[in-house]
């Protein structure tokens, strides 16, 4: 259940809208009464998914990023298209990117990837039991695929190799989860 609005909008403006997001600036009114400018990218939900194969490794992927100008090693994730449940997102974005599909996928957590301002919405899986197949990834993305141990991808959370957040809070979630 929602609770009431802290922040009133008193005016919403869209300034951009693009393909995977959008932004728009709220003109608010905090409890003490002031007015203030708040800055949303409106973005559609998304799931990350930790598969793990039969040998006990995460299936991971490298890819680049432009936003941050590096190749990172992250879990496979991607956005809830339109009308498409999270779980349903979860297993195409597992195939498309690696290839693989799974007979056991279980729901996580969800949380906020940026509240202050971006509305995404992460959906998190454990992916299990998986049959391997052939990758097909988007146009414009280059995965390169990369089963790496349990343990050894705990240590390179550690030592901040793996850098993507998402891909952190899965990761640790699914070996709490696997105890």
């Amino acid at each position: 259940m929602l609770e009431p609005s802290l922040e009133p909008t008193i005016s919403s403006r869209e300034i951009y809208r693009g393909s995977v997001v959008s932004l728009r600036v709220d003109k608010v009114r905090l409890p003490a009464g002031l007015e203030t400018i708040r800055e949303i990218v409106e973005h559609s939900d998304a799931v990350a998914v930790v598969p793990i194969d039969t040998n006990g490794n995460i299936v991971m992927v490298r890819q680049y990023r432009k936003a941050v100008e590096q190749r990172l090693l992250e879990v496979p994730a991607g956005g809830v298209e339109k009308g498409e449940l999270p779980e349903e997102a979860a297993q195409r974005e597992l195939h498309e990117e690696t290839g693989y599909t799974a007979a056991s996928i279980e729901p996580l957590v969800r949380f906020y990837t940026s509240p202050g301002f971006c509305t995404e919405l992460m959906h998190v899986f454990l992916a299990r039991k998986l049959s391997s197949g052939e990758t097909k990834p988007d146009p414009d993305e280059t995965i390169q695929v990369v089963p790496i141990s349990f343990e050894r991808v705990l240590d390179m959370v550690q030592r901040g190799e793996i850098k993507d957040s998402k891909s952190i809070a899965s990761i640790l979630l699914a070996h709490r989860f696997l105890g």
